[in-house]
């Protein structure tokens, strides 16, 4: 990365109170003028149920280079607008998220197999709960569906299960919008790599991204076609 986030992230544990409901981790940006630092809240509650060979890519996400790194870079981004820095457009939001997964491993920050199998058994979580959110508002499944249908395709424990499915029955389409917005960053950058060969910039391209702020894939997939053909 060229562009940097400079203020620290704090790891917290999730408060009592909120912890049978919650998942796994999450994160909450700091304030925008560096005098709060961001906070990754992991959740300690009945840790027997916890899978610790997740904590690596979760960390990937919700951190750096997840989200603590794509929203302080957003805030720090003098020439825009405040509308534009503080926006919360979920494919784009999630869909770093999950690219910033399979970029933790290509940065060296997987240390072993085991964080490697986390990795990849967060993808097949987030495959299956594609299939449970389109289940649940697109073809009438009910809770006990949804919850069969994570049972049998992950690794997930019944308690965060339970939390998982009350996430997706709230908020419609939050579980596409992670996968569509993966989907719009790595084909943007497989189409900027095919374009400009030897000539791709990892650290370019990112920058490139992640100076846009967070906008709607349209206009993502647009800017880096700008980009590339500055490249030649």
């Amino acid at each position: 990365f060229g562009l940097r986030a400079d203020t620290a992230c704090d790891v917290e544990p999730v408060p009592a109170s909120e912890a049978s409901s919650a998942g796994f981790a999450f994160y909450m940006p700091g304030a925008p003028d560096g005098s709060r630092a961001g906070r990754y809240y992991v959740n300690t509650a009945e840790p027997a149920s916890r899978r610790r060979h997740l904590v690596a890519a979760v960390t990937a996400h919700e951190a750096v280079p997840g989200h603590h790194f794509q929203i302080t870079v957003a805030y720090g981004l003098p020439a825009m607008p405040a509308f534009r820095r503080y926006a919360e457009y979920t494919a784009y939001v999630e869909g770093w998220g999950l690219y910033a997964e399979r970029l933790a491993d290509e940065m060296g920050l997987y240390h072993d197999d085991l964080d490697r199998l986390g990795a990849i058994d967060l993808e097949a979580f987030r495959a299956a709960r594609l299939v449970v959110d389109t289940g649940l508002h697109a073809m009438g499944w009910s809770r006990a569906q949804a919850e069969t249908y994570l049972r049998e395709h992950t690794s997930m424990s019944a308690d965060l299960i339970v939390n998982e499915v009350d996430r997706y029955i709230n908020w419609p389409g939050q579980a596409l919008a992670y996968k569509v917005g993966q989907l719009a960053f790595l084909a943007s950058r497989a189409e900027a790599e095919a374009a400009l060969g030897e000539r791709f910039d990892a650290r370019a391209f990112h920058d490139r991204v992640l100076g846009l702020g967070p906008v709607s894939l349209t206009v993502l997939e647009s800017a880096v076609r700008d980009w590339i053909a500055t490249q030649r």
